[in-house]
């Protein structure tokens, strides 16, 4: 089930629109996170009548930087792993 943003999203690139297929991959496969879709939503909030190709560019920096977010998150969960292996040996486990 889409998220309301989802909804939203595909709905702002509707009016501003695009093909129906466009809007529904970029609304409910690409950018189907609540994130995702609020930066693509200011996006489309800030630049009056961007091109197909800039809101795919766009859509392409989103995912990019989201993927970078996610892979910090597991550096942060393997580091602290191995602090705690460190400080508590490898026979400790949680």
């Amino acid at each position: 089930m889409a998220s309301s943003r989802s909804k939203e999203l595909y709905q702002a690139l509707q009016a501003k629109g695009y093909p129906d297929d466009f809007c529904r991959e970029l609304a409910y496969r690409q950018l189907n996170t609540d994130y995702t879709a609020t930066r693509m939503l200011g996006y489309l909030y800030r630049i009056s009548e961007p091109r197909i190709e800039d809101v795919v560019d766009e859509m392409l920096a989103i995912q990019s930087d989201r993927n970078a977010i996610i892979q910090k998150k597991e550096l942060e969960q393997a580091q602290a792993a191995i602090n705690r292996m460190y400080r508590e040996g490898l026979g400790s486990e949680r």
